[in-house]
């Protein structure tokens, strides 16, 4: 049985992938889940990332990592971001390197790709023009001081795989939502603010298959970094990575939802 290791497991996505355990979607697998702060409704062992030692200790005895901790707010100041996001991920990847953990997969971000097809410099603006396809391993183009963290991190992903033949995987998530939350952001939301979340919506049910699928495929080579949104039909982020390097199956697209 795969021992699963999840930090920042009271975030959005953190939440969504406790509900998968708790619903047996990782039935083959023991995921234990960490949190920054006490929550009454997770069960979860405190985790300081910005701790080597905690961490160190924290991670012993797991194959592999979700590394979901850190500030994930694209107006994020810079100290915290680099703090939290990219001293935080490097303690993880060196507890990874210490303790012999098979995996990690990294939560980058959308916003480390983020000025292409940018509408302004609002990070969640997309223009309403033509929109140029993004691959998964495209070039870095942050949008904010988190995009830019989110950047740092990959870089530190990428050497720790070819330094220490770290298996990672890099997943560029989008814009998780719920779908009465999509909802709720488009019928409020002027047009390039609506068309960035129906371009980048990851649903809760294809949040859950792309970590599964990052924590049990086998990869081709590492650092594998590839795009986590659904299988929206106004996409500009490209899937065809992530499915043929993951095995990823993504069910849901934002224009049905919103028909609904």
């Amino acid at each position: 049985m795969t021992r699963i290791a999840l930090t920042g497991a009271a975030g959005n996505v953190g939440r969504e992938l406790v509900a998968a355990v708790e619903d047996g979607d990782f039935d083959d697998h023991e995921v234990d889940a960490f949190t920054h702060s006490e929550h009454e409704d997770i069960e979860s062992e405190l985790l300081e990332v910005t701790d080597p030692d905690d961490v160190h200790e924290k991670l012993a005895g797991y194959d592999v990592v979700f590394h979901l901790a850190g500030a994930s707010e694209p107006d994020t100041e810079w100290d915290l971001a680099l703090e939290t996001n990219v001293e935080g991920t490097k303690h993880v990847l060196d507890a990874a390197v210490e303790h012999d953990v098979d995996r990690v997969v990294f939560a980058s971000s959308n916003h480390a790709v983020g000025t292409y097809n940018a509408a302004d410099d609002d990070p969640e603006h997309m223009t309403l023009d033509h929109a140029e396809p993004v691959c998964g391993d495209a070039p870095p183009s942050p949008d904010s001081f988190y995009g830019v963290s989110k950047v740092a991190c990959e870089g530190l992903t990428s050497f720790y795989a070819n330094r220490h033949d770290l298996e990672i995987v890099n997943l560029r998530i989008g814009w998780y939502m719920t779908p009465d939350d999509l909802r709720d952001v488009v019928a409020e939301a002027e047009p390039e603010r609506e068309r960035f979340a129906r371009a980048t919506w990851l649903s809760p049910h294809d949040c859950r298959d792309v970590f599964l699928k990052s924590a049990t495929a086998d990869l081709p080579y590492s650092p594998v970094t590839v795009n986590a949104i659904s299988q929206n039909s106004e996409r500009y982020f490209t899937l065809t990575e992530t499915m043929r390097t993951l095995g990823y199956e993504p069910l849901d697209d934002a224009a049905e939802t919103l028909a609904e």
